[in-house]
């Protein structure tokens, strides 16, 4: 069982995550690269909701393919383009994220390989067995 960090001496999270996770021996770890808001068809949406949508989605998708799901994310690393999207990214990523909360952390880049891309989503979980 993954055990949560958030020792009384630190300020509190100032979101739904957790300062640390102690993942135990023996689970069975995944790391996903970063995912961008682009659909199979290669339509890339126009609001950073709509991306930060199909970034979780894709992330879903691996993680079932690994026999997992959102509650075994340990870690989200997520990117935005322009500080005004940080709570439209937040308020997709609180709606995938399960307990135990995740570690996470989120950046302000200046871009990506593609200008119409906003956000982009990479996370590490981990499977106790």
């Amino acid at each position: 069982m993954l055990k949560t960090l958030n020792p009384p001496s630190v300020r509190r999270p100032f979101g739904h995550y957790s300062h640390g996770l102690l993942v135990p021996p023996g689970a069975t770890m995944l790391v996903t690269s970063g995912q961008l808001g682009i659909t199979a068809d290669d339509t890339v949406p126009e609001s950073v909701t709509a991306q930060a949508e199909l970034c979780f989605e894709a992330i879903n998708a691996i993680l079932a393919e690994a026999g997992m799901d959102f509650s075994d994310v340990i870690r989200i690393t997520g990117f935005v383009t322009r500080r005004e999207d940080f709570g439209a990214y937040m308020a997709v990523r609180d709606r995938y994220t399960l307990e135990p909360k995740p570690v996470s952390t989120l950046i302000i880049v200046g871009g990506f390989t593609r200008p119409e891309f906003l956000v982009e989503v990479e996370v590490t979980a981990a499977k106790v067995i």
